[in-house]
């Protein structure tokens, strides 16, 4: 009991760091022994997806329902920012591209997949999510479709009785401390991911593709430590660090070995009531995060088209590219929130260049290879990157009003 206690007075980040470190010493010194292990990690991913859809629709019903007319939401400030953050990314990506090329060694193409046919493919499959039978948008996970149902119910039930309010509002709360009881068990969870990760993938097959590794990290870390940080700066004109290694902490690990932005849902909403934000707009702004704001999506796309520009020999010039990381982040917005979905849209970009799809979907197999990497670096930057642009919006909102947006550091923030 005494074991457990003390368990339970550490910082989540801590039981993490020593799930973690559990995680690789099992997966380096016993792989066969410690194999029922894996199932921790299926169970902590499957635990938060099934959690999350139910989450949104009825925190977005609740939040929706209780507004008053005349409070103000900063969501269109959170959109552009989103649209801005995933356009730098995508320019981050293109120069990094420049400085450093890389050509690839091009394998067998990826079988049973159908990449959308452009840009307006993209969009019209956004659209319709949009308009999803709610019952399946549901089950299948759909936040696009989810949220907007959710909308339309929460203005909807604005006239209702405040009685029928409360309701919705406590099984709001009831599913805040399921997430909450799920989140508890992260430790646990990446115990088993990064067993699994490192049992069943190793680093052998990654060796050939070091230096696309390299640009696609190197590029993902300049966004996250110097776009994303310019980006809060000059939203609250203070010290932007303390908040972005926040989020890279409680949000970016977590969503590091889960690879899914959908999964992590519940994660970054609890850490944006930890921030004291308005619930009536992180309620709405995370889960569409999730499906919009795809900065690492934006720099995946680039980083493998023009690398497939390089190894095709084709010449291509700074406008172009340029163009290129503009459609990239139009097409990333319409990436699903699960591992690997940014890869399809490779095919996509390089049609930009002429590149025929049978080489484009090579690209796409040697994104399947790297993506153990890859896409575990890329969802950390796109999931953490949710928190910290709606957190930037309602703080530089303090700012304007003349509160202190340093308290947070302190205690959660009690806003009236």
């Amino acid at each position: 009991m005494q074991l457990i206690k003390k368990w339970n007075q550490m910082s989540l980040v801590k039981r993490i760091i020593i799930g973690l470190a559990v995680g690789i010493i099992l997966a380096l010194a016993i792989p066969d022994v410690a194999a029922p292990v894996a199932i921790f990690g299926s169970l902590f991913v499957n635990a938060l997806k099934g959690v999350a859809p139910i989450l949104v629709f009825f925190l977005v019903i609740s939040a929706i329902a209780q507004h008053k007319h005349g409070n103000k939401t900063n969501m269109k400030r959170i959109i552009g920012l989103y649209l801005l953050g995933t356009f730098l990314a995508g320019l981050t990506a293109v120069a990094a591209s420049f400085l450093f090329p890389v050509h690839l060694t091009l394998t067998a193409g990826v079988e049973n997949l159908t990449p959308p046919g452009g840009v307006t493919e993209v969009l019209k499959t956004l659209l319709m999510n949009i308009v999803d039978n709610p019952v399946k948008a549901l089950f299948n996970a759909n936040y696009i479709g989810i949220l907007a149902w959710a909308v339309l119910l929460g203005l909807a039930l604005q006239k209702a009785p405040d009685t029928t309010k409360t309701v919705f509002n406590n099984i709001s709360d009831a599913l805040s401390q399921v997430v909450r009881w799920v989140i508890g068990f992260a430790p646990l969870g990446i115990m088993g991911l990064v067993f699994s990760t490192i049992a069943e993938s190793g680093a052998s097959a990654l060796l050939g593709y070091g230096s696309l590794i390299l640009v696609l990290l190197g590029a993902m870390l300049f966004v996250a430590l110097v776009v994303n940080p310019l980006i809060v700066f000059v939203n609250i004109r203070q010290n932007p660090y303390p908040l972005v290694f926040k989020c890279l902490k409680d949000s970016g690990i977590t969503a590091f070995f889960t690879r899914s932005s959908a999964a992590n849902i519940p994660v970054n909403m609890s850490l944006c009531d930890e921030l004291g934000l308005d619930k009536d707009t992180y309620s709405v702004s995370i889960p569409l995060g999730a499906t919009i704001n795809m900065a690492g999506a934006a720099v995946t796309i680039t980083v493998m088209t023009l690398a497939a520009v390089n190894t095709y020999g084709l010449s291509v010039d700074f406008g172009t590219a340029v163009l290129l990381s503009i459609v990239a982040a139009v097409s990333a917005c319409g990436t699903s929130g699960v591992a690997g979905g940014s890869l399809l849209l490779i095919p996509l970009a390089c049609s930009l260049f002429g590149i025929p799809n049978d080489v484009a979907m090579q690209v796409v197999g040697v994104g399947f290879i790297v993506g153990v990497i890859q896409d575990s670096a890329e969802t950390a930057l796109n999931s953490s990157t949710d928190v910290l642009l709606t957190a930037t919006a309602e703080f530089a909102e303090w700012r304007k009003e003349g509160k202190n947006i340093t308290y947070w550091r302190k205690k959660k923030v009690q806003t009236n």
